[in-house]
């Protein structure tokens, strides 16, 4: 966006940089600065008790300065929707004054926006704070709040051809269409379904059980939602309050619907091509989830471990049982007695305790003591050099 905030609670919101540029007449906590990190000048609606924001793009971002968005230019944008000619001015109008017609255009359109889609949407989702005003949203729902507001500022300056006598009367109206149009659109980009739907194949592949076609539309509009469902992949404690509404059944447990969710998926793996464009793919746009920091900060945070350590222990002995094998077969070959070899090379292979050393102290492996006995047991040891042989066919 050519115009970006920040935000003195969570840093950064939707820009990158450093702000220097205080917004006057804000209370202190959630206050919003203008990021000044781009070093050029672009038009700004005037900011009264909260902040209108014109997208401008890059195209916009001018080297003259620009004086701020005022009545001036609100009037005008009326009075072009009056005459009928919003939408050829915008089409027609170079960068410069394009950028004035978006950001008269966003002051009338946020608080529109605002009162009649963030609100509801806001207390739906049971965010109290962000109900209360602007200032106060969160993150990821300013960036839907900014989202909703461009949506509606490009259908108006496309769709304003007509004359327009109440021009926020008219953009009330276009609220829906606007916001609807570009939610369908931002999901297209990233591969998943405008609108889903439950495909024929699909429902027979489910063999047409109401709960699970259900779950397939779910599963289908979650790929294409920005938002995440924690750490986890899928938001199954809200599936499972979904599955009692369409079963009737109580709230089942995590473990069944995990299975369930397994079973949709296997069945939407039937056509490869599909799945990877409309749920592999989407899902892949995603934010990643990132564990915090400790909140002393004095440890460092344990690392990341790929497999177990019980894995990591037998993926070692195998890689050091082949070892041994190409040793005491070399060995056999020059001749050397079985029991000698077997017993230098094991020793050397198995009893060198360099595996425990990414282990904490006293939390190792107890095999070079084990090994130590064996060896000196004459009958263990004896079966051992049995097995070996019988292994290389001696």
């Amino acid at each position: 966006m050519g115009f970006r905030l920040w935000h003195a609670d969570f840093r950064a919101i939707g820009g990158t940089g450093c702000a220097d540029q205080v917004i006057p007449g804000w209370p202190v906590r959630g206050q919003f600065r203008r990021d000044s990190a781009r070093g050029r000048p672009f038009p700004l609606p005037r900011l009264t008790d909260h902040f209108p924001v014109d997208d401008i793009g890059e195209d916009g971002l001018l080297d003259t300065t620009h004086a701020p968005i005022g009545p001036a230019d609100v009037a005008g944008v009326r009075r072009l929707a009056r005459d009928g000619r919003l939408a050829g001015s915008a089409s027609a109008a170079p960068p410069g004054d394009l950028a004035r017609l978006r950001g008269a255009v966003y002051t009338v359109a946020w608080p529109l926006v605002f009162a009649r889609i963030t609100k509801p949407l806001e207390r739906q989702r049971r965010h109290a704070d962000c109900v209360r005003g602007l200032e106060w949203l969160r993150p990821d729902c300013l960036d839907r709040f900014h989202d909703d507001v461009e949506a509606v500022v490009e259908h108006a300056l496309r769709r304003a051809t007509d004359p327009i006598d109440n021009f926020d009367g008219w953009l009330a109206t276009r609220l829906s269409p606007a916001t609807v149009d570009a939610h369908r659109r931002r999901r297209g980009e990233i591969g998943a379904l405008q609108r889903p739907r439950l495909p024929a194949w699909l429902s027979e592949a489910l063999g047409g059980d109401p709960w699970l076609c259900d779950l397939a539309v779910q599963i289908l509009v979650w790929a294409g939602v920005p938002a995440t469902a924690g750490a986890e992949l899928w938001p199954l404690d809200g599936w499972a309050a979904r599955r009692a509404e369409v079963t009737g059944a109580p709230p089942p447990g995590r473990d069944t619907l995990d299975r369930e969710v397994r079973t949709v998926l296997t069945a939407m793996r039937g056509r490869p091509k599909w799945h990877a464009e409309h749920v592999e793919r989407p899902l892949g746009h995603k934010r990643a989830p990132v564990a915090p920091m400790p909140a002393d900060g004095a440890a460092e945070p344990a690392p990341l471990q790929l497999v177990g350590p019980d894995e990591a222990d037998d993926a070692r002995l195998a890689c050091r049982a082949d070892r041994a094998l190409r040793a005491i077969e070399a060995r056999l070959d020059r001749g050397e007695d079985p029991a000698t070899a077997v017993t230098a090379v094991v020793r050397r292979v198995f009893g060198t305790g360099g595996s425990a050393l990414d282990r904490l102290p006293h939390h190792g492996s107890t095999r070079d003591d084990w090994l130590a006995t064996a060896l000196a047991d004459e009958a263990r040891l004896a079966r051992i050099v049995a097995t070996v042989l019988a292994v290389l066919g001696r």
